[in-house]
């Protein structure tokens, strides 16, 4: 991710909207009795919006039922791409690759994961697949009309410093429930679920004529690849569940979570500036750097700079502490808003957004709303809000104000048309769930409550690490060696390590 603070607001946007990830209760039918085969597969040209610098991925376009319930009713097209083995007499199966969100486009993913280092052995193992989800991308996308001028700004609410901004935000939120069902022209925002993600993952399964599939979820990925093993035991092949929410969906518990999550992963941030007090003068001290943080983000509440309120100051924090390679570019805009007089100068600037312009985040916003609103129950209480945001400004101060505050899923239009995906404790010992000690969005919490309802089909491997991503996207040796060799051998640990 490359946070330039040339693009700084639409940057933070942008990474807080696609990365997220929760909860569980009665099994879901797999799919409906009578559901017609699908076409067989052609693989072609991918579009030209897919980045593939090695010009070896393919695509394929499967129709699928919109409606489960109705599977000879309308069907939508979903976009998959493949990098087929390197050795197809070593090729034992298919692996799909989810980037997270819900709302992230995953069809560049495999040639993403080739850069990060993907070893021969995996590659030569699987045809390697990629899948923009239903409503996404190139998959049936859908939208809300979100425009660059609207005061919805992405999937995490902003810092609520009292009562009357979580009023204000419900507010918005209304608002933005409302835009979704004005837009929601053709019908599809209300299919679009974890639920119904997992059935076609299974259904891309049976058009490839594969009689497994394995799955390599991150973050909101895990998710689904929790709902998939569950929903499908007996298809499923390997399930890596990566930098974990902790269920099959995302609740409110899971979104507050990031306050935990930030306030663990903090100090990381925060020794490291420290040694470079010379260059970049955020504090000497981490308790100093945490000081200095406190200070810029209460008075960009009353006095933004170039653009970037309290919010968007504690937004793109939060998202720079996904890896450390993005900390240079946190320091630098903390250093730049620390002089607001050189800022409005500075080259590094944002440059001014027009106003009224289609947002170029409108899809992965619509996305991200649809699935979690469609897949769990947000009160619409306001007074439950104010007292979960006083409760996590205390105990997570750095960021919990913001995963407590109100969304649009408190006032979302439709009923949950099915209970959230429970999780299937009863089938192979298949699952190998990776979660980095210190995680600003998926904290440990969410590797240990996935390790716990799965306790007889699963292994937790714990990453002494910070940031967002275990397996490639990290940098812990340990991890990784076991993650390739569940992915080769099958082979789970006897028990769960920390590396």
């Amino acid at each position: 991710m490359n946070h330039k603070l040339s693009s700084a607001r639409s940057a933070v946007l942008v990474v807080a909207a696609t990365l997220v990830g929760i909860f569980a209760a009665t099994p879901a039918m797999a799919v409906a009795p009578g559901a017609p085969p699908p076409a067989p597969v052609t693989w072609d040209a991918c579009p030209a919006d897919v980045i593939d610098p090695f010009a070896q991925l393919q695509c394929a376009v499967i129709p699928v039922p919109l409606d489960y319930d109705n599977p000879e009713g309308e069907k939508i097209d979903l976009t998959v791409s493949r990098l087929a083995s390197a050795n197809p007499a070593e090729r034992r199966g298919i692996l799909m690759l989810n980037p997270g969100g819900p709302g992230g486009s995953g069809l560049a993913q495999p040639n993403q994961v080739v850069e990060l280092g993907l070893p021969a052995s995996v590659m030569n193992s699987y045809d390697v697949l990629g899948m923009d989800t239903r409503g996404i991308g190139h998959s049936a996308p859908i939208s809300c009309g979100f425009t660059t001028d609207s005061a919805y700004l992405g999937a995490v609410p902003p810092y609520a410093v009292d009562d009357a901004a979580v009023v204000a935000q419900a507010d918005i939120a209304r608002s933005v429930a409302e835009q979704c069902a004005a837009n929601n022209v053709d019908g599809h925002l209300q299919h679009i679920s974890t639920a119904n993600m997992a059935r076609d993952l299974d259904q891309v399964r049976i058009a490839l004529g594969e009689e497994k599939m394995s799955f390599w979820g991150l973050s909101y990925g895990s998710a689904l690849g929790a709902a998939y093993a569950s929903m499908f035991p007996d298809t499923s092949d390997r399930v890596m569940l990566d930098s974990n929410i902790g269920d099959t969906h995302a609740d409110r518990d899971a979104i507050r979570r990031y306050g935990q999550g930030t306030e663990e992963t903090f100090p990381d941030f925060a020794r490291w500036a420290a040694e470079r007090d010379g260059a970049y003068e955020l504090g000497s001290t981490p308790e100093e750097v945490r000081e200095t943080y406190f200070e810029l983000a209460e008075q960009l509440d009353t006095a933004p700079v170039i653009g970037i309120s309290g919010h968007l100051f504690r937004l793109n924090t939060f998202v720079s502490l996904y890896s450390e390679s993005t900390y240079p570019q946190a320091a630098q805009l903390w250093q730049l808003l620390l002089n607001p007089d050189e800022a409005a100068t500075s080259p590094m600037a944002p440059p001014a957004v027009p106003a009224g312009e289609p947002n170029p985040n409108d899809n992965t916003f619509s996305v991200y709303l649809a699935v979690t609103c469609n897949d769990a129950e947000f009160t619409d209480d306001v007074a439950a809000y104010q007292s979960a945001v006083a409760e996590d400004r205390e105990r997570y101060p750095v960021f919990g104000a913001a995963g407590a505050n109100i969304m649009p899923c408190a006032f979302w239009p439709y009923e949950l048309t099915e209970p959230p995906v429970p999780i299937n404790d009863e089938g192979p010992e298949n699952i190998l769930v990776l979660q980095n000690e210190r995680d600003p969005a998926t904290p440990l919490a969410g590797g240990e409550l996935i390790r716990e309802k799965y306790e007889n089909r699963s292994r937790l491997v714990t990453a002494d690490a910070s940031g967002h991503g275990v397996y490639l996207y990290g940098d812990n040796a340990c991890a990784d060696n076991i993650a390739t060799r569940f992915l080769i051998d099958g082979v789970l640990p006897d028990e769960d390590v920390k590396c």
